[in-house]
């Protein structure tokens, strides 16, 4: 009879309904079998997909509404496979055993029990937050064509404080994503560049034919207050498509200043990117110059707090502040700064770093991240992501002694970074 209890739970745990098929009501092991059959046959499809065609896996778990009914499935799993370990202790006839025998067999169903219906539950739980998030995040139609053979994103970041987000961009950069091998390379614009005008085509050409230019009250970052405040009737169709005017008329400054064709933006809420690193449990970043936490004085005197020198694991707030932190530096530290996060970032995007925190990420992803990508994009853009992950991101700074920011070289600009994506291409 030991033996007996402990292949019936061996059976449940393994093949679930298998218990049942020998010892017990044939119904329920028909309905049990069946059901952990077609679970296997799902999981097999998807490595069989995955070795076939990444793109087509990554392209089926990145659409909402199959990752739904993928989370439906798994909860309807997680209960029959319940039932089938209550059932199981009833065949187990506990009773017949040695009391010593009884008790361990009885704590090794329950384990059995505990364990797979919790990692069943889980995995279903886990599709739904992912299912919702990505429903969220990404709720745009439509399709967008690589020109030139590149994908170029337009990035923002802005503050989520009192009257500040998205209104003047502390961060404006574009990464260009080879459509081929993934290679990316992250432009960064400073914030404070003058001189800046618009693509052609523009609407803000209507009202600054001769471009953004009045000295230090038109730095690039501000057209997004200026659009938002006094031109929103420029762009009437932008809130319909996922964006704002201001996010638009930057995004054109932006294809003005870099020479490229830009099919999306992605504004990030630098607060809730903090809440993001917290998700990730940290970032490792090497700090090479002591920084100021808050104040407004320049001698940083006013400082509620210092970042040391020397290799440091830091959580949001801190990298937050890492990265942001004006005070004893130049906007030019602060851009390599922003960058030093971003890796270290994606450093911690690892598979298991992920699905271990996987609630918190999507939690956090869902307040961080506005963007005009299409949902039908997305699985494009992982896959691209993948490569980018493996290859690094090169990045280009639009900054002194190469850029003078008050009198610019456009054409320089643009020729250094054609230079530059034709050196990281798919050649």
């Amino acid at each position: 009879m030991r033996k007996r209890a402990w292949w019936l739970i061996v059976l449940t745990l393994i093949v679930p309904g298998s218990a049942q098929l020998v010892a017990g009501n044939r119904k329920l092991a028909r309905i049990g079998i069946t059901a952990t059959l077609g679970f296997w046959a799902l999981a097999l499809l998807a490595i069989i997909i995955g070795l076939i065609n990444r793109s087509w896996l990554v392209a089926i778990v990145t659409m909402p509404i199959l990752v739904g009914f993928l989370a439906i499935v798994l909860f309807g799993y997680a209960i029959v496979f319940a039932v089938l370990a209550l059932d199981t202790m009833r065949l187990m006839r506990l009773g017949r055993l040695y009391k010593r025998d009884r008790w361990i067999a009885l704590a090794g169903l329950v384990t059995a029990a505990v364990l797979g219906t919790s990692a069943i539950s889980w995995a279903g739980n886990t599709a739904g937050v992912s299912a919702g998030a990505i429903g969220s995040i990404f709720n745009q139609g439509g399709f967008t064509s690589p020109v030139d053979g590149r994908y170029n994103i337009l990035l923002l970041g802005g503050d989520s404080g009192k009257d500040r987000f998205g209104i003047r961009p502390d961060s404006i950069s574009v990464l260009s994503i080879d459509a081929a091998t993934g290679k990316a390379v992250n432009i960064g614009i400073p914030r404070n560049m003058q001189r800046v005008s618009f693509s052609e085509g523009s609407p803000m050409l209507s009202v600054y034919p001769n471009g953004w230019n009045c000295g230090v009250d038109c730095l690039i970052n501000a057209i997004y207050k200026d659009v938002t405040d006094n031109h929103a009737d420029l762009y009437p169709d932008a809130e319909k498509q996922g964006s704002t005017p201001g996010i638009e008329a930057t995004r054109d400054a932006a294809e003005w200043v870099t020479g490229l064709k830009i099919q999306s933006y992605v504004l990030i809420d630098m607060a809730s990117f903090a809440q993001l690193i917290d998700s990730l449990g940290g970032i490792d970043i090497n700090v090479k110059q002591r920084l100021p936490i808050g104040g407004q004085n320049d001698d940083a005197s006013d400082a509620y707090g210092w970042i040391e020198v020397g290799q440091q694991h830091m959580d949001g707030y801190h990298a937050l502040w890492y990265a942001r932190s004006r005070h004893l530096t130049t906007d030019y530290d602060r851009m390599r700064r922003q960058h030093e996060v971003e890796n270290a970032v994606l450093k911690q995007m690892d598979p298991a770093n992920v699905l271990t925190h996987f609630q918190a990420i999507a939690g956090a992803g869902e307040k961080l991240v506005k963007t005009d990508i299409p949902s039908t994009m997305l699985s494009v853009y992982v896959d691209l992501a993948f490569k980018a992950k493996k290859h690094g991101i090169k990045s280009l700074g639009l900054v002194p002694p190469f850029v003078n920011e008050i009198h610019p070289d456009f054409k320089e600009i643009r020729a250094k970074i054609k230079s530059t994506l034709e050196a990281n291409g798919s050649n």
